[in-house]
């Protein structure tokens, strides 16, 4: 017979099995997320994907999501929000935020990889140095890497080549592409991807670049006139977690999420695959299933274009992003030559 004692103990250890009270209590997750212009991206992945996180992977989470233009947050600015604390997850532009470490621009340089195939090379690669690299500098960690898709270039004016990019104000969003603008005789504006539509409007800008789903899902097609799909890069995105948050959870934990983060990244390259030929034709008056109509010109990619561009790698773009970054850290040569360089079968001097 068991004794009073023992009798409530064995009441308390079936209490404390039984009673949700016992059970861990939801780890709180701050996420930003990409611009909520990007439809496709945030209404139609990002966002269930946090929503449901918790029921997927089995940790319990309570997770507060928003969009970063809902929050008013500057693109270029993701990098010091992590590493201060103010968000446990963010979705990042990596190329707006190479002003805090160039290093991470050379993951997608502008004319290096510029198909899907070639740019999951290049992102392979390079993803362990990258992670090595932001957990050191900003506290922070890989959990997705993927890109927009082919960056292509929108005009307000007509154009039939890249010729026509002499003296035109274009958007950009990486130190890269402007280097390429300048190259080419244009004036890069840098503007983040939600003010872009006024900025064409206004005349501040008269060309822009970026993908063609995020371009349709923006309707920048009501302000732009001519559309030239050449493409220049891939616009590789991350979605990084400060390690102070990472370490919340059990190595179990860690695995189920590690998991679900990859689930996601997956579905984001596959967008970034098979929803730009589909957008491209809807901005240009052809055949359209899942994206907005527009009537833009569909301009000709010409091999002349394609050389120029070429040309530009190894004439601009490389020794560019060589001395910007070996200014901040003597090894990026070095080790950009052993990934992405060895992948993508170019080596800078």
């Amino acid at each position: 017979m068991l004794t009073p004692f023992r009798t409530f103990l064995a009441l308390a250890a079936a209490t404390a099995v039984a009673s949700p009270s016992f059970a861990q209590a939801p780890i709180p997750l701050r996420v930003t997320g990409n611009f909520s212009q990007n439809v496709k991206h945030v209404d139609g992945i990002e966002r269930p994907f946090f929503t449901g996180l918790s029921a997927a992977s089995g940790v319990p989470l309570a997770v507060t999501y928003n969009p970063m233009d809902v929050l008013g947050i500057q693109a270029a600015d993701a990098l010091r929000h992590l590493r201060s604390g103010a968000f446990d997850v963010m979705s990042v532009q990596i190329g707006m935020v190479a002003r805090d470490d160039p290093f991470f621009e050379g993951l997608d340089l502008i004319g290096v990889s510029t198909n899907m195939d070639d740019l999951r090379k290049a992102v392979d690669a390079y993803r362990e140095a990258f992670d090595r690299r932001l957990q050191e500098r900003f506290g922070a960690k890989v959990v997705t890497l993927w890109p927009f898709g082919p960056q292509i270039i929108y005009c307000a004016a007509p154009i039939r080549s890249v010729d026509d990019l002499r003296g035109q104000k274009v958007r950009s969003f990486t130190p890269t592409m402007s280097a390429l603008l300048q190259h080419l005789g244009a004036t890069p504006v840098t503007l983040q991807f939600s003010e872009v539509y006024s900025a064409l409007q206004r005349g501040v800008a008269t060309c822009a670049i970026t993908s063609a789903t995020s371009g349709n899902t923006g309707n920048w097609p009501e302000v732009t006139t001519h559309i030239l799909p050449l493409g220049l890069s891939g616009s590789v995105q991350g979605h990084f977690i400060t390690l102070a948050a990472w370490r919340r959870f059990s190595p179990e934990q860690q695995a189920a999420l590690t998991r679900e983060f990859k689930r996601m990244e997956d579905q984001m390259w596959e967008l970034a695959a098979n929803a730009n030929g589909d957008a491209l034709s809807c901005s240009t008056g052809g055949d359209c299933r899942d994206h907005k109509r527009f009537t833009n010109t569909l301009v000709t990619v010409s091999a002349a274009d394609q050389q120029k561009v070429n040309a530009a790698v190894s004439a601009v773009i490389l020794p560019s992003w060589r001395d910007t970054c070996n200014r901040v850290w003597n090894q990026c040569t070095q080790v950009w030559n052993s990934t992405v360089g060895a992948a993508r079968g170019f080596t800078i001097n």
